[in-house]
């Protein structure tokens, strides 16, 4: 089955918080994007399934400044709600990611709130007016307005390609020493890619104590685990949901074989373009507007080979 790669990521402002709270915010950024997963995969509008999914905290980004989110390795489907049979995602599609967005902020700020009224929240530096229950209202309320970002990437080519990528960058620390380039008159030379410039790759030269700084900004707490696993996936139960997964899975592949292929000649209904008018934005379906006619006289084509 395809396996998809979904990355939520916190506002740097959000991010502020979580470096002096780190415990607390990462554990719930865990939380809050493993529930937005789980409730909109629930949702029959959208898949109506109970998914599985494998987390990794990375906290940093390529110039080595605090930069948290997760990146989610999900199956693209899962077991009905009733656990019946396999609900599998469309072709291509997981879930609509402006929909998890929205979610996953209302959620993550719910919990934010809920640990401050809790006094588990501590604010130094040029945070400490944070403190105050009025000033922190006020950046919630902020924080409110803020997109919020949760990125799909293309699903993976297959397992063999989830258990690379899981290879490379579960243990990963902020940089690799494939990137470090010199060590020279207490200056450090690295590479970079800059995604804002299509991921163009860059040279920047730090000196050694602000080199150090930044690596040392994604020491995570004693005992924090940075690789989590939710739904069918999750540890408690995993042997049992997984047994269930590949029931499901064996039941629906030999119906597949057993049904007869669509025949138009014998009548039967073929897939019309109707049934792939899906927005890869939303998930909702597109419907036409308007309809360009043809061209009369339309050109023959000629190849330029200059």
């Amino acid at each position: 089955m395809p396996y998809f790669h979904v990355v939520f990521t916190l506002p740097a402002p959000v991010g502020e918080i979580a470096f002096q709270n780190k415990t607390i915010v990462y554990a719930i950024l865990f939380r809050a994007a493993a529930e937005t997963l789980a409730t909109i995969a629930a949702d029959p509008r959208h898949l109506g399934a109970k998914l599985g999914v494998t987390m990794v905290l990375h906290t940093w980004g390529q110039t080595l400044q605090h930069h948290p989110h997760v990146h989610c390795v999900v199956p693209g489907g899962g077991p009905a709600l009733d656990a019946t049979r396999w609900v599998a995602c469309r072709p291509g599609f997981f879930l609509p990611v402006r929909v998890l967005a929205r979610l996953f902020r209302r959620l993550f700020l719910r919990e934010l709130e809920n640990a401050f009224d809790a006094g588990k929240l501590r604010f130094f530096s040029k945070l400490a007016n944070l403190a105050g229950p009025q000033a922190f209202s006020r950046r919630l309320g902020e924080l409110r307005r803020l997109d919020w970002v949760v990125y799909a990437k293309p699903p993976f080519g297959g397992p063999e390609q989830v258990l690379a990528y899981l290879g490379r960058y579960t243990h990963r620390v902020a940089i690799a020493n494939s990137r470090l380039l010199s060590l020279a008159d207490s200056k450090v030379r690295f590479t970079w890619k800059d995604y804002r410039q299509g991921g163009k790759t860059k040279v920047m030269t730090l000196n050694a104590d602000e080199f150090i700084r930044r690596f040392l900004l994604h020491t995570l707490p004693d005992s924090f685990h940075r690789i989590r696993h939710y739904g069918f996936l999750a540890n408690g139960e995993r042997s049992n949901h997984l047994a269930l997964c590949r029931r499901l899975l064996a039941t629906d592949t030999a119906s597949a074989l057993s049904k007869p292929a669509n025949d138009p000649a014998k009548g039967d209904c073929p897939f019309t373009a109707a049934d792939f008018l899906i927005c890869s934005d939303c998930g909702g379906t597109m419907h036409r507007i308007a309809t360009v006619p043809r061209c009369r006289n339309p050109q023959p084509f000629r190849c330029d080979t200059s």
